[in-house]
């Protein structure tokens, strides 16, 4: 069994990575604060990934839309009873998601540790599907569906997506239609398990408190030795220009809501790009910006509501902004004249510096929850980087290395999606 100790003087912590016998990669984070421990389960393996080619295979196999989030909800369900049960029964509190490109099984607890990390690693391994489970789960699916559907804040969000990719499947819901997921069948679910869930494609995290060479010893008893993890993820071609560039749509809801944001190539990406690119919003969109000010003042913005991310991954990515406005089209306008003139004049060494130190601060005060560090680290572990080094790269950062991302804002490449009241 492999162990690697990897620390960071900046932090003054460490974790440790073990590449156990059975081919899952194992990161250990002990954390003396708080009473609580953290654990992730996680696969590389999500939305986009429903057109696959495995070894020896003469054509990729394209599943139903929305397979990888129907996988999520059936593997709780075994022939022994409901894993939240379980858990529950042990004092733990257990949760899943499914992203775009992985799904993560989650529980975090204060006590009885041992006994929920047994239970993750029993139903994660043992998959359960019939025709009777399968088809139950079908119409709880369905209503999530439907009501996600009547969701202004993630209506406007899909619809950007929409908007912006022309085949790519991150422009699809994760959780996929009410008429895809009517075709999803056991075979299904089982080719689609047996094809990712190999512990070669997995991660399991633990961060908090717990006795190292205990919960080794409980891998080794659970875990079961995993074959070559070999497939080929099938993306479709995407052009470098977007669907359109406006997008509306009428719901019922109190205040309009948009989203804007500009298409982008996507990674993978180092945690440089990754630092730099993080600033650089900081530096355009937070609350000491001049950007969040203007739109304050106008009456542009609702306070509470706007926000950015840069939303990225395989063969996709994008700067977005976005909130409730009673004007969102002049809100886009301010913002695409604001990166104009940044990309023009450049950033203020002041504002970067700023920007630059306020995130660092945040990067080392998250490492001080074991909630946030397990699923940080879950996070950069699936995308095949590491924590400690993205805060090196901050700290390193410099006003070059952010300016040189400017070329993320495309004019012709720019969406705007508008959710207004009926």
């Amino acid at each position: 069994m492999e162990l690697e100790k990897i620390e960071s003087r900046r932090v003054g912590d460490y974790y440790y990575k073990v590449r156990h016998p059975s081919g899952l990669d194992i990161y250990l984070y002990p954390k003396e604060i708080g009473r609580s421990t953290r654990a992730v389960f996680a696969v590389r393996y999500g939305s986009v990934d429903n057109c696959f080619q495995g070894e020896g295979e003469a054509a990729p196999t394209e599943m139903p839309l929305g397979i990888a989030h129907y996988l999520e909800h059936k593997l709780f369900e075994s022939g022994e009873g409901d894993a939240f049960a379980r858990f529950a029964q042990a004092g733990a509190n257990a949760n899943a998601y499914t992203g775009a490109e992985s799904t993560s099984y989650v529980f975090s607890c204060t006590d009885r540790l041992y006994e929920s990390l047994e239970i993750l690693l029993d139903f994660v391994q043992a998959p359960y599907f019939t025709e009777e489970t399968v088809a139950k789960e079908r119409g709880i699916i369905a209503q999530e569906i439907k009501m996600y559907d009547d969701s202004p804040n993630w209506r406007v969000v899909l619809n950007y997506l929409q908007a912006m990719y022309h085949a790519h499947p991150v422009r699809q819901d994760e959780a996929g239609t009410v008429e895809s997921i009517a075709q999803i069948t056991p075979a299904h679910l089982y080719r689609c398990y047996n094809t990712f869930y190999n512990l070669r494609n997995m991660a399991l995290v633990l961060a908090g408190h717990f006795q190292k060479d205990k919960v080794l010893e409980l891998c080794s008893q659970k875990l079961k030795p995993a074959g070559p993890f070999q497939v080929r993820r099938v993306l479709p071609p995407e052009p470098d220009t977007v669907v359109t560039p406006l997008v509306e749509q009428r719901l019922p809801t109190d205040m309009p809501c948009f989203q804007f944001g500009y298409k982008d190539k996507g990674g993978p990406r180092s945690e440089e790009d990754l630092a730099a690119v993080t600033v650089l919003l900081d530096v355009l969109a937070s609350d000491a910006s001049p950007l969040f000010r203007e739109l304050l003042d106008k009456g542009l913005v609702n306070e509470a509501s706007f926000g950015y991310q840069y939303f990225e991954g395989r063969g996709y990515a994008t700067p977005i902004f976005g909130g409730e406005s009673r004007d969102p089209q002049g809100a886009a306008k301010v913002i695409a004249r604001e990166i104009a003139r940044v990309k023009a004049q450049g950033l203020e060494p002041e504002a970067f510096e700023l920007a630059k130190r306020s995130l660092y601060g945040e990067a080392i005060g998250a490492m001080n929850h074991p909630g946030g560090v397990a699923g940080s680290l879950a996070d950069f572990v699936l995308r095949g980087q590491e924590p400690f080094r993205y805060i090196d790269a901050l700290a390193e950062l410099t006003l070059e290395q952010v300016e040189a991302k400017l070329d993320i804002f495309r004019e012709d490449r720019s969406v705007l999606s508008v959710v207004r009241p009926l």
